[in-house]
């Protein structure tokens, strides 16, 4: 018998069905879904200024371009871009003196510990006396707000780090540095890469709380003013492009991780 006569008719159910089989196809769905219900339920319960799809669409492209969202947006993401690497390169040293120095560790654990637990809103009025009402009190919270994740992250990857490794390390009388930057850290890239997810997410809210609290310039601020004045469709805008950005990062560190660290398999997503 022939593989033709054993193959299945391609009836549409069955077209249908591989279509909805598809990742892709499954997250337009999904959003689409969304919006349809976010559309529905703001024209049945919701006054009218409030922001729906139908109406964010015609100002989509001219609210995206205009000077005001471009310098905010620029202003808020360079200031997490750079509270980001301030609080990578920190949490990294921190993450590993932890994991790699029990004195360290047990002088320090409980105070990490208890600050990554710490709502970040309650530190601001702080910040803001030591900092000014400026950029830097803002800058100050996205540190405060992404450091922590990082470093307890770094430090549970540099615990589970082979002891093997370490042993021949010694052995072969390696020191410390080449320990910890040749060994632990590599060991703890999975580690870090999660910390470093965590951290995006709370970087980017305390980028907002600390621009709706201290009203300085920036997409906090853009979404405050606008949601104020009743323009609630730009602020919605605004907010997704938060969205977006941190959609951004979490599919270029998936990217990364399946480069990179393709051994590393409970890391990839679909």
């Amino acid at each position: 018998m022939s593989d033709a006569a054993d193959a299945r008719p391609d009836t549409p159910k069955s077209r249908l069905a591989r279509l909805f089989d598809s990742p892709a196809a499954l997250k337009i769905a999904g959003g689409l879904f969304i919006l349809v219900a976010w559309e529905l339920v703001v024209q049945w319960t919701a006054p009218a200024y409030v922001a729906k799809p139908s109406n964010m669409i015609p100002i989509l492209y001219a609210t995206l371009t205009s000077r005001e969202m471009l310098e905010a947006c620029g202003t808020t993401l360079w200031a997490v871009i750079e509270g980001l690497l301030i609080s990578l390169a920190a949490g990294v040293i921190f993450g590993l003196a932890m994991g790699q120095n029990r004195f360290v560790d047990r002088f320090l654990q409980i105070y990490v510990n208890g600050l990554y637990a710490m709502p970040m809103i309650a530190i601001l009025p702080l910040l803001t006396i030591w900092f000014g009402y400026s950029s830097s009190a803002r800058l100050a919270t996205i540190v405060f707000a992404a450091f922590f994740p990082i470093a307890i992250q770094v430090r549970d990857g540099a615990r589970a780090a082979p002891r093997e490794y370490m042993e021949v390390a010694r052995a072969y009388r390696a020191r410390w540095h080449h320990i910890w930057f040749g060994i632990t850290l590599p060991a703890a890239m999975p580690y870090l890469v999660a910390g470093l997810q965590l951290a995006v997410g709370r970087a980017l809210v305390g980028a907002v709380v600390a621009e709706f609290f201290i009203s300085i310039d920036g997409l906090g601020f853009y979404i405050l003013f606008n949601s104020r004045t009743f323009h609630h469709n730009k602020a919605m805008i605004a907010v997704l492009l938060f969205a977006a950005f941190a959609v951004g990062v979490q599919w270029l560190m998936d990217f990364a991780m399946r480069r990179f660290l393709p051994w590393y398999r409970a890391g990839e997503r679909h």
